[in-house]
């Protein structure tokens, strides 16, 4: 298998290593704070309390927010970054392939751990057509084929959870997931939905600066990813990432999180429980 390849992201969290990168720029706005820190809420509230990997860089503030709020608590890495970007259908090649298995095995998500999770892998991203999810169903599907693992364990241990612009409830609406027939081969509880408003949509999938460059398969394996730029974009999209972690750590927003999760149909279980107040806590 190929040495594992995977993009440069400074720890937000351990603000010593990001030395003096930042003196002297102004303290960004944090556009759409509220509706990103509802939609954390009910991102954990949503989860099983399995892991929540964001998938991309779409979410990355959602990501930053909650990152902080956990920092200091039992679980702080029940959130975590999966780097992808879907590939056009039929452009993968074998050695894109192993490149890409072995990106993923680094980050621990391999058919041999899936079968033995007790937890759910909950894959989370802004969805629109909901092809980064069909893509990675189907790379999870061929690669747990090729291990001899047991789809039929695996398939129950996964989750989808889209963030989707938010519509108006009718039956003639289509959701994303109407669209895509492999949601069918599982339980209807592993695919859910967080909609937001489509202006925090559109600034998270479309105009935000992001911290790192798009993980495209042509970059699997580029040693180009794996090193920091300091360009202005990128200290700009830093200061901002930096600023979502911080408000995450604070009561407030804490508060708030735990807020939202108990009006949550989950928060009746334990795992919901205790995790709100593991958040007040702090």
């Amino acid at each position: 298998m190929p040495t594992p390849n995977l993009p440069f992201r400074w720890d937000l969290i351990r603000r010593d290593h990001l030395g003096a990168l930042l003196d002297g720029r102004p303290e960004p706005d944090l556009p759409h704070l509220d509706a990103i820190v509802e939609c954390g809420a009910k991102v954990l509230a949503r989860s099983g309390d399995g892991d929540v990997h964001f998938g991309g860089r779409s979410a990355d503030s959602v990501f930053d927010v909650l990152s902080g709020a956990l920092s200091a608590t039992g679980r702080p890495d029940r959130v975590r970054l999966l780097p992808f970007s879907a590939p056009r259908p039929g452009t993968l090649v074998p050695h894109e392939i192993r490149q890409l298995r072995a990106n993923m095995t680094a980050l621990g998500l391999t058919p041999h751990a899936l079968a033995r999770r007790r937890t759910p892998y909950v894959l989370a991203d802004l969805v629109d057509s909901g092809a980064t999810f069909t893509h990675l169903y189907g790379l999870l599907r061929d690669w747990t084929a090729d291990e001899r693992e047991s789809w039929d364990v695996i398939r129950l241990k996964l989750r989808f959870l889209g963030i989707t612009g938010r519509e108006k409830t009718s039956p003639k609406t289509r959701r994303w997931w109407q669209n895509a027939d492999w949601t069918a081969e599982l339980p209807r509880r592993n695919v859910t939905n967080v909609s937001v408003d489509w202006g925090t949509w559109c600034y998270l999938g479309n105009s935000q600066r992001k911290l790192t460059a798009s993980f495209r398969h042509d970059r699997w394996a580029s040693a180009s990813v794996t090193v920091p730029t300091h360009d202005d974009w990128t200290l700009d999209a830093l200061a901002e990432a930096v600023a979502f972690v911080e408000r995450g750590r604070t009561g407030e927003v804490r508060e708030r999180i735990a807020r939202h999760m108990s009006k949550e149909p989950s928060f009746a279980e334990p795992w919901a429980r205790s995790l709100a107040l593991a958040l007040r806590r702090r």
